[in-house]
């Protein structure tokens, strides 16, 4: 399986850089830098996208990524941001640029030293903020979602836990694996149990088997 990229490669780079120096500041040294990052960024959007059943993250047989679509697009800048960062130390700049350009045209807050699974979705994430929790595989969030502390302590997530739009875990949690947050609810400083579906407001939520 391979991928497909639209634009080209070559175009994808043009777009990166014609954003940047729009936006802030684009100079010669970073050229280097984001080249040498880029193509590790679109090995990890080419793992991360070849398990998405989203007929949009698929074409002719192969995985498909597009720069106008703005969810691809703002995971492509995530890997992008937190491939500078690990790759180029010395290049924090252009990774908080990169940061800040997903943040701009994509809506949603998603830091480059956030340590993201290999393999995590996202569908209209505008107004979502992700903190620096333990993500599990196969993660989701939808709009309006927020993970973050609680007096300085994150969550810890399972495996495919999906959070539907407005939901929210904080502080000190433990959520299982194959658990579904529900739509607007909140969870603070309270385990989750695996194989659940979760409703209402912590500390008060009720769980519902999935099983």
């Amino acid at each position: 399986m391979g991928v497909i990229i639209d634009p080209s490669v070559e175009v994808l780079n043009q777009l990166v850089r014609r954003q940047l120096g729009s936006l802030f500041l684009f100079d010669s040294s970073d050229e280097p830098v984001l080249a040498s990052s880029m193509d590790e960024a679109l090995k990890r959007v080419e793992n991360c996208f070849s398990y998405s059943k989203n007929k949009y993250y698929r074409k002719e047989g192969n995985v498909f990524f597009s720069a106008y679509h703005s969810g691809q697009y703002s995971i492509f800048l995530y890997f992008l941001a937190r491939q500078v960062f690990l790759d180029s130390p010395g290049a924090r700049s252009l990774a908080d640029r990169l940061y800040y350009l997903n943040k701009a045209l994509n809506g949603f807050d998603l830091y480059y030293e956030v340590t993201m699974p290999d393999v995590f979705y996202l569908d209209h994430p505008v107004g979502s903020v992700m903190g620096r929790a333990i993500y599990g595989e196969h993660f989701s969030f939808s709009q309006q979602c927020t993970v973050g502390n609680n007096k300085g302590v994150y969550p810890t997530i399972g495996v495919n836990v999906k959070m539907l739009s407005g939901s929210k875990i904080l502080g000190g949690c433990n959520v299982g694996d194959n658990v579904i947050i529900s739509a607007n609810a909140y969870v603070k400083d309270q385990d989750v149990p695996a194989n659940s579906l979760v409703f209402g407001s912590s500390p008060n939520l009720v769980f519902k088997s999935r099983t």
